[in-house]
């Protein structure tokens, strides 16, 4: 576990800033957006980074490499087996391209123009090739797995390195969930919970998620899986990950 959050903090500083900080969008969705991806795909992981900058939650679809749950949807909508492809419930546009995605959700959500680094889109490409390298040995076909009644809720923001190895488990697993953007919109959201406890800070975090998961655990951490499956919430990565493989990896069927 501990090489994976290694090579998972590479690919966080590769991204530098991208994908933590949140500027919340002006113009919410009533209905939640759906992001067909696959985990370590550098065009999705751009798109992903987005939505944690305008702080929009989303339903997420993997489409891991020979996939049948959710692959075969895209390709009946649009055509082909390329990735990402959004679906906006609440506006009937369905679209594929990363670079044109980001570009749409500023226009129809943010409602300020589009910042000069998503204007760059080559150099937020490369620079997103080159986070998915130290993330190559990771598993990227899909894992057997059963589907859960009811999406898993993750509370992340794209660049956690915590996060990360969740989100790839659950892309191998082709298990759906609704990502819980919870991208930083104050100084002590930088400050780990432990870090925060020793300096005698108590959270009070403004952004809704955030707020929203300290109502509930009394506590602030990322991630934080829920299951309305079972009603069980847990924090760790490891901890999530071992709960996963056992509630629906093969062995768990």
């Amino acid at each position: 576990m501990a090489g994976r959050i290694a090579t998972s903090f590479v690919s966080t500083l590769l991204r530098a800033n991208n994908g933590i900080a949140s500027t919340p969008a002006a113009n919410k969705p009533a209905r939640l957006l759906q992001l067909f991806d696959i985990e370590n795909c550098p065009y999705c992981r751009m798109v992903r980074e987005a939505l944690t900058e305008l702080d929009l939650d989303a339903e997420i679809y993997p489409c891991p490499k020979n996939g049948q749950r959710y692959r075969e949807e895209v390709i009946a909508r649009g055509g082909k087996a390329q990735f990402p492809y959004l679906v906006d419930p609440n506006t009937g546009v369905e679209m594929y391209e990363s670079l044109d995605i980001i570009a749409y959700l500023f226009d129809t959500y943010a409602e300020r123009e589009l910042p000069l680094k998503w204007r760059v889109g080559r150099l937020q490409t490369l620079g997103s090739m080159m986070a998915s390298w130290p993330r190559l040995n990771e598993r990227m076909a899909v894992l057997p797995s059963r589907a859960p009644e009811y999406l898993l809720e993750l509370y992340s923001f794209e660049s956690s390195p915590y996060a990360r190895p969740v989100r790839e488990l659950l892309c191998n697993l082709e298990l759906a969930y609704i990502v819980r953007n919870c991208g930083r919109t104050q100084a002590d959201d930088w400050l780990l919970p432990g870090m925060r406890e020793r300096m005698g800070k108590v959270a009070a975090p403004g952004q809704a998620n955030r707020a929203a998961l300290l109502e509930m655990e009394g506590r602030v951490a990322i991630p934080y899986l829920y299951d309305p499956n079972t009603e069980r919430g847990l924090f760790e990565s490891a901890d999530i990950l071992d709960y996963l493989e056992d509630n629906y990896a093969a062995q768990a069927l």
